[in-house]
């Protein structure tokens, strides 16, 4: 409710003024109509030939449409521009309400991001420091807690990222690489999937060579990946295709989940967008992955779109210039 104060006091404001423009416009007309009546008296008073009287009264009737013509044409200009700048003061006013909400999304999202893995890590290793446990029990909760600091790792560097971008200073080492080959060391390397490495399946129908910064594709697939395998079953498994298309080098990644209606395709790219509220949503996320992605291949010449998946699901399509 108080976000949409401002948005409450537009509409009546606007009601305010819309009605101010009515009595405006029945006011005009009432005085063009007194100023024209009080005339045809002058005239009926001033002359007394029957033909005088009528080539007045005519020339005033000719005269009183050009005066409606003018003030109906000045109305509708007036009405016009005053409607435009209704609908892009609204626009402005629900895209700033949106993006607030957003912003608290993200606040709520991101806090419970950093304290989660925070909190398990330190039960982990007070588990460690006040019981004896078996090796292989010491092995599990030390890879647990490595993928916490791996997933608390790549969320500051989503954040680091994201302000680099709105500072626009983003500093690419391009090189150029097979992309099968630079997909294969993403997926190798991560920490960040150390653990679902077994979910992901990479094919490779056509290579290229295509010209990118190691880091930032990381932060492409990465982003990309983790967004599949958040929406999708717990088994269902993520597949990467690499393949040529004429001049382009594409990526795909493609999920079996939830899949994504026409409004959240368009939307996805943005800032801080979630779909749903924070307080019902399940899965984790901060709304900045996939507008990371957006921007860094941006900065690659490349472009991405979403796709509707068979049966269900999504693909993501990314499209390199090739090298």
């Amino acid at each position: 409710m108080q976000n949409n104060r401002p948005l409450i006091f537009f509409y009546v404001l606007v009601i305010y003024v819309l009605l101010q423009f009515v009595w405006w416009a029945y006011l005009l007309f009432n005085l063009n109509n007194e100023i024209h009546l009080l005339k045809l008296e002058l005239i009926a008073n001033r002359f007394s030939s029957i033909e005088q009287i009528t080539s007045q009264q005519e020339e005033l009737e000719g005269k009183l449409r050009i005066r409606w013509i003018m003030i109906l044409g000045e109305g509708a200009v007036f009405l016009s521009l005053l409607t435009f700048g209704i609908y892009r003061v609204r626009k402005t006013f629900k895209q700033e309400i949106q993006l607030s909400r957003q912003q608290q999304n993200f606040l709520l999202s991101v806090t419970h991001e950093l304290k989660t893995p925070l909190a398990s890590n330190k039960l982990f290793l007070q588990t460690l420091e006040k019981h004896e446990l078996p090796k292989d029990k010491q092995v599990e909760i030390i890879k647990k807690a490595i993928s916490d600091v791996e997933r608390l790792n790549g969320l500051i560097d989503n954040i680091l990222l994201s302000a680099r971008i709105e500072n626009g200073e983003m500093l690419l080492n391009k090189e150029t690489y097979y992309l099968s080959h630079a997909v294969h060391q993403v997926v190798e390397n991560s920490g960040q999937l150390s653990f679902l490495k077994n979910r992901i399946n990479i094919q490779t129908l056509n290579d290229a060579k295509v010209e990118i910064d190691k880091n930032a594709f990381s932060s492409i697939l990465l982003n990309l990946v983790e967004n599949a395998l958040k929406y999708s079953p717990a088994e269902s498994n993520i597949q990467i295709e690499i393949d040529k298309k004429e001049n382009k080098a594409i990526l795909r990644v493609k999920d079996k989940g939830i899949g994504m209606n026409e409004y959240d395709k368009r939307h996805a790219f943005d800032k801080f967008y979630r779909s749903g509220s924070e307080e019902t949503r399940n899965t984790k996320g901060t709304g900045l992955g996939l507008y990371i992605v957006k921007n860094l291949l941006q900065w690659h010449h490349a472009t991405i779109h979403i796709y509707n998946n068979q049966p269900k699901g999504s693909i993501f399509e990314i499209q390199f210039p090739i090298k």
